[in-house]
């Protein structure tokens, strides 16, 4: 396998922790709208995304990591999810 370029290495990250940026903003979007309480509510759907979000991220670490060290099925693993 070929070595990952500097240049590669780095857009890759920042493609992943571009979904990071995603779920921090949302939240702190939530925290600023409800700023006049104590405590914050969030809908099913705002929570949903943000779920998504999070998973999309970790498959795509999951899927990096797993062709990095040549190891490591080509799906990512399946992450559960509690519906309350």
């Amino acid at each position: 396998m070929e070595p990952v370029s500097q240049t590669k290495f780095t857009s890759q990250v920042a493609r992943q922790l571009s979904n990071l940026k995603l779920v921090s903003r949302l939240l702190a979007h939530e925290l600023h709208a409800q700023s006049n309480s104590k405590t914050i509510s969030l809908s099913k759907e705002e929570v949903s995304e943000i779920q998504t979000t999070i998973d999309l991220f970790i498959e795509e670490i999951t899927r990096k990591q797993g062709s990095s060290f040549g190891t490591g099925s080509s799906e990512p693993a399946l992450v559960a999810s509690r519906n309350n």
